[in-house]
């Protein structure tokens, strides 16, 4: 069954959150809504579900900016599936690996040390990156489910810079195929964590980049 902005907008409306976390899921929906009116364009779905996500996860810049990116989706991740006591992301990961999920992880232009490698700053990627494909199917045959959704995060991050930092042509022909990996993973990743964290109002979330002020 498919959950829509549209569903996940009346769950909000009809659960007592704090404010914090209406306003984080707001504009996480908002921008899912964003990707669903956009579903024939892969660049403005992709762009609109990769916000919604970030929406989720971001919080407030520390001053010493001791978190990179990469902490911050394990910080995430471990919420998230602590949070998940029926399995679902499992389930997801499951029943998908055999579609987007494994041509996301095997295909080589959203991994990271492929694109080292062109820029000269490493001699090999081939061997990494087969690595990195076993591991995922360890992953995923163990029940590992935070270590599956690392890898499958770590792509979609190398995807993400490519989109909004202007490193792809708009409509390209070149990048279509990890694009359209992408967008189908996050159309199942988003509203699931979405109803997750809605679920577990409790949980610390940690504070919403630029709060509502005045």
């Amino acid at each position: 069954m498919t959950i829509t902005a549209s569903d996940l907008k009346r769950k909000l409306k009809n659960r007592e959150v704090t404010e914090t976390l209406a306003i984080r899921l707001h504009r996480a929906i908002s921008w899912l809504k964003c990707a669903e009116e956009n579903e024939k364009n892969l660049d403005l779905q992709f762009a609109g579900l990769w916000i919604s996500f970030n929406a989720c996860y971001a919080i407030e810049d520390r001053a010493d900016g001791s978190l990179t990116e990469r902490e911050l989706f394990g910080d995430f991740i471990r919420k998230l599936v602590a949070c998940d006591l029926e399995g679902q992301f499992f389930q997801l990961l499951w029943k998908k690996f055999s579609g987007p999920v494994r041509m996301l992880i095997e295909n080589e232009y959203v991994y990271k040390p492929f694109w080292d490698f062109q820029r000269g700053q490493i001699k090999e990627w081939k061997k990494l990156h087969q690595r990195s494909i076993d591991e995922s199917k360890q992953f995923l045959s163990v029940g590992n489910v935070e270590g599956l959704l690392e890898v499958v995060l770590d792509r979609l991050y190398v995807l993400r810079n490519q989109m909004l930092h202007g490193g792809a042509t708009y409509k390209s022909k070149v990048n279509r195929s990890q694009l359209r990996d992408g967008c189908n993973m996050l159309k199942l990743m988003v509203p699931l964590t979405i109803s997750l964290m809605l679920l577990n109002e409790k949980t610390d979330w940690g504070k919403i980049h630029y709060p509502v002020v005045g």
